[in-house]
């Protein structure tokens, strides 16, 4: 999906015009992928605009930073309020946010140690992650790609070179024919897919993968989780095969840019009657009266800018 520019961007405590966002073509992060990066998303609400899970999105970042040893030279209150100042400064009311932490200019090499760390926020107007297919169900195919394993990659790390892997699968499901890949763990397990967490029901009860299939701890996941038992629903972590998923009656993805996306069809098999289902369709629509301000339970979950 194209970017739809702003007008500003955060680098280093500092606003720039949006085409003047730029760094040296060899800094060490476009040679190696030394990165860690957030996903956030800015909801309109009736008491203005509101960043869903702020705090926890940018506790993951610095995790991420810290598995990478990589010293960010902002407190977390600074990055809170400079996610805050750019929703502002670009007089959005309904944008997705994109901090990241990358290793600079400086040496030329595999070890990073002695390039600094540098810090950017963008953020911008983003409709749904994956189209159409928030409202009519994904196509999805295993990917003959696997999941970076925990002794390869960490992925409960959040890091730009870990989407290599992930653009592997995409670009095979997109040229294929489907919308989104699933990929499986070194076990052949399902793990997740190249940019969301998986979820599948059947017999009413909830599943989905658990850490140990090398997915990403998402925060929208575990919004899902929290939502679903608040709703009464059984959820259970668990590895799940892939033959298991033919069987679910619903399947959906979670992720901050996909949002609650169900999932239709996996493997040229139909989920369910291959029309988003009812479990899926209700948390769907309890997850967007939360993000926008709908539910009081939550508001604690809102970051207003």
């Amino acid at each position: 999906m194209p970017i739809e520019e702003a007008k500003l961007i955060w680098m280093d405590g500092e606003l720039v015009p949006w085409h003047e966002a730029k760094i040296h073509i060899l800094s060490h992060v476009i040679h190696y992928g030394s990165g860690v990066f957030e996903g956030m998303r800015c909801y309109k609400t009736e008491r203005g605009p509101a960043i869903f899970r702020l705090d926890d999105h940018i506790e993951r970042l610095f995790f991420s930073a810290k598995v990478y040893m990589m010293e960010i030279p902002f407190s977390k209150e600074e990055i809170i309020e400079a996610c805050k100042e750019v929703v502002r400064a670009n007089g959005l009311e309904e944008c997705y946010i994109r901090p990241l932490v990358y290793r600079g200019y400086g040496e030329m090499g595999v070890n990073p140690l002695k390039c600094p760390v540098r810090v950017a926020i963008a953020a911008w107007p983003w409709g749904a992650y994956l189209g159409e297919a928030l409202e009519r169900g994904a196509r999805v195919v295993v990917s003959t790609w696997r999941r970076i394993c925990g002794d390869v990659l960490p992925p409960t790390a959040k890091a730009c070179g870990h989407y290599m892997n992930s653009q592997l699968a995409k670009m095979e499901a997109i040229l294929g024919g489907y919308d989104e890949a699933l990929m499986l763990d070194i076990n052949g397990y399902i793990s997740e897919g190249s940019g969301e967490n998986f979820f599948m029901v059947k017999d009413g009860v909830i599943i989905t993968p658990p850490p140990e299939a090398s997915i990403l701890l998402g925060i929208t996941r575990d919004t899902v989780i929290r939502l679903a038992h608040d709703m009464g629903y059984t959820v259970v972590e668990r590895f799940i095969s892939r033959a298991e998923v033919y069987g679910a009656d619903e399947c959906f993805f979670t992720g901050t840019a996909a949002e609650i996306t169900p999932i239709v069809e996996v493997d040229g098999r139909k989920i369910g009657d291959g029309k988003p289902g009812p479990v899926t369709r209700k948390l769907q629509a309890k997850y967007f009266d939360v993000v926008r301000g709908r539910d009081e339970r939550y508001m604690h979950w809102l970051a207003f800018v």
